[in-house]
């Protein structure tokens, strides 16, 4: 984010704001307990440091090559030293930041792109072996993690080295992943938020030691053990608890990683058919194909038309595609063309076929009264009147068909996944508000009631 503030201004950014954002924590987090034992902080190497011993730990490590803080902390260095080097002589005995041992993979310092990630692997599994030797037994190690990996892929595909190389350090440290904790502390505002599927929360892994006597399993077993476990997790991710809202389509991917990965890394080693060990890798590409295969629609939760409409979706997005093109596809769903461009969903003519936007559904629609209302049809509607009039509006519409809520939800996870292995930013934003705000709607669905059978639907 941008750094200059209005200095004497009355809200968020000014000076005194600043101040008290640095007081309130010290005072509240690092209070003198009573006794022999303070609380403090000290600076030391993470991969020698004993500060941890027999600690309950939890971390924020460097990821990977996102952020060059030893560089950007040269800006505040150089002033900082001029006024303080006499008060702290050791700690600023250098004319800049030190930056040889910062664990980040920055290949200018290291040669080259591969050099830099095993500099990185490498010393973040000595830090991470460090944390593991000396955690108290008793409580799990919790790791703040924020890599997007949703576009890890087979083949010659696109993936985040970063976040395969940081698994790939935790795992090797002696660590097992047994959950993953998504917790939304990124704010909506910031500049990287602002136009772009950035991450709305931190994924915390929470991990523990490794049982020494683990044994090894083939990756048939393992495909079997995601297959069999994995939905019941995904389930309860995107589905929420009493007084939790759903995981953001925009942060599955990370927290899938928790479940996927406990199954993985709970075993010395997971061997291919050649006996050699499967890499992260491998596992994140058959994790997240798990998560498509259980997101993507299928003729037992779906209507036609909506099979349909995801089918020519995945295919040509908002496009015009030829007509032939989608007659065929129409009868192989079990629909026509004519009937999905009755029931809203498509425009046809002229000999091409057209999926409509979510803006340019129509006001004023009643399910109530629609005779042929797809779930495709639904959630756009739903989108239309959460974008433009706010959750009440969308609340009252979901009431007068309750009965799509649930297949309304997991279509909307499903294309926001579409949308983001597809570049879609724009789309996949839309399907991730709506899930965002699912409990409010919900909620305000549950409000309206009967009531919502009555209303004329201005929405």
């Amino acid at each position: 984010d941008f750094a200059e503030i209005n200095l004497f201004g009355d809200w968020l950014a000014n000076v005194n704001a600043a101040i008290e954002k640095v007081v309130y924590p010290l005072n509240e987090s690092f209070p003198l307990v009573t006794g022999s034992c303070a609380s403090g902080a000290r600076q030391a190497d993470a991969q020698t440091q004993t500060v941890s011993a027999n600690k309950v730990i939890s971390t924020d490590p460097p990821y990977y090559d996102n952020i060059g803080y030893a560089d950007l902390s040269d800006f505040f260095y150089v002033w900082l030293r001029r006024s303080l080097r006499p008060i702290f002589p050791k700690l600023y005995a250098t004319l800049a930041v030190p930056k040889a041992e910062e664990l980040i993979a920055t290949p200018y310092r290291h040669g080259s792109k591969q050099a830099a990630e095993v500099f990185f692997l490498d010393g973040m599994t000595a830090a991470m072996h460090n944390l593991a030797a000396q955690a108290h037994p008793a409580f799990p190690v919790t790791i703040y993690y924020a890599f997007k990996q949703s576009d890890t892929s087979e083949g010659d595909g696109t993936h985040s080295t970063g976040c395969e190389t940081f698994l790939e350090a935790v795992l090797r440290a002696g660590f097992t992943l047994t959950g993953t904790w998504p917790m939304r502390t990124e704010l909506g505002n910031r500049m990287i938020g602002s136009g772009t599927n950035a991450l709305a929360s931190s994924i915390v892994l929470v991990c523990r030691k490794r049982d020494a006597a683990a044994d090894t399993i083939s990756r048939r077993d393992f495909q079997r053990q995601l297959r069999e476990h994995l939905p019941e997790a995904l389930e309860t991710m995107i589905g929420g608890t009493s007084g939790q809202s759903p995981i953001a389509p925009v942060d599955l991917a990370q927290a899938a990683i928790g479940p996927g990965m406990a199954i993985y890394s709970q075993y010395a080693g997971v061997l291919n058919q050649d006996g050699t060990p499967m890499r992260v890798h491998d596992a994140l590409v058959l994790i997240n194909r798990e998560i498509t295969d259980y997101l993507t629609p299928d003729a037992g939760s779906f209507d036609a038309d909506t099979l349909f409409a995801n089918s020519w979706f995945e295919q040509y997005g908002w496009m015009d595609g030829p007509f032939g093109e989608a007659d065929v596809l129409a009868r192989g769903k079990g629909t026509s063309v004519a009937g999905v461009a009755e029931a809203g969903v498509v425009q046809s003519g002229a000999g091409k076929v057209r999926l409509l936007r979510w803006a340019d559904y129509p006001t004023g629609w009643n399910p109530a009264t629609d005779h042929r209302a797809p779930v495709w049809e639904a959630t756009h509607h739903l989108i239309r009147a959460l974008n433009t009039q706010g959750e009440a509006a969308a609340g009252a519409l979901l009431a007068a068909m309750p009965d799509k809520a649930e297949p309304v939800r997991q279509l909307a996870y499903h294309l926001y996944t579409l949308c983001e292995r597809k570049k879609w930013a724009d789309d996949a934003r839309a399907y991730n508000e709506l899930i965002t705000a699912w409990h409010a709607v919900l909620e305000a669905s549950r409000e309206e009631g009967p009531r919502g059978e009555q209303l004329g639907f201005e929405a």
